[in-house]
This record gives structure tokens, sequence and C-alpha cells, in this order.
């Protein structure tokens, strides 16, 4: 129970900050889809991803109006970036359905890890794992921030 509770409130405590950020870039764009501010052109840098499998990635970023930075995060921290590019969109897809679903980033990544059943079932991450995944995804997609 109070691993529950511990991550409920690390969900709480980074959805907010998330959504500090958004309102601090001043975006009108809704904060589950993209919490993290637009980067300005100069700040703009390439994605840290192969060159087989950019298209891919662009391709999916555009399909499905994710942001490249955090398909780039998801693809990195779940399998090191050796996802095969036709893989990529579908991914995508899939976490754009979660995204929707749970208009949160941080619950639609733990649906995209463990399920949303298992989700919706907790009331958010039902396990450690859960929470350990969903930081690594968030850290690392701020540290990518404005990539293109």
């Amino acid at each position: 129970m109070w691993l529950r509770l511990f991550g409920l409130l690390l969900v709480a405590a980074t959805g907010a900050w998330l959504a500090a950020a958004v309102a601090a870039a001043g975006t009108e764009e809704k904060a589950a889809v993209n919490p993290v501010p637009k980067a300005t052109p100069a700040a703009a840098r390439p994605c840290p991803l192969p060159e087989r499998s950019r298209r891919s990635f662009e391709r999916a970023a555009r399909d499905t109006e994710l942001p490249l930075a955090l398909l780039t995060a998801v693809a990195r921290v779940e399998s090191s970036l050796r996802r095969p590019p036709s893989n990529v969109l579908a991914a995508a897809r899939y976490l754009r359905m979660m995204l929707d679903r749970f208009h949160s980033t941080d619950l639609a990544l733990a649906a995209y890890n463990a399920g949303p059943t298992a989700v919706a079932r907790a009331g958010g991450a039902p396990s450690a794992e859960v929470l350990t995944y969903v930081a690594k995804v968030a850290a690392l997609w701020r540290r990518l921030q404005g990539c293109r």
C-alpha cells in the first residue's frame, strides 16, 4: 500500500511539474500531449537517432503529433534504439492511444509499459518497475527537449 501511495504521489508531483513548465512557457497546447515547452529554433539540434531509422521516427512524430524527443526517449529506454524501423510507427500510435485515453503523459507512459488495464486498475503505475520506467523516459525526454 505504501509503495502504491508513493507511486501516485510521484506521478502527481511529476504531472504538476510538467504542468508548471507548460504554463511558464506560455504554450496553449494540452499538457498531456506535449508538456515540454517547445525550444527555439536556435536551440534545436538533431535527436540522437541512428540514420537508418531517423525517417521512421520523423514520420511517426508527424503522423501521431507526438514530439520526436518523446519518441526518441521511449525507444532509447525501451530498446537502446535497436527497435526495427518498421515498428516505430506502431509504437508511436499505441503511445498516442494511451495519451488520448489517460490525458496524462505519466499515466500514458505507465500504460504503454504495463498495459492500460493494469494502470486503470491500480489508479496509476502498478509497480515500482513501471515507476522507474516512467521516470527514466521523462528524464531523458527533458534532456532531449528541442531536438529535431
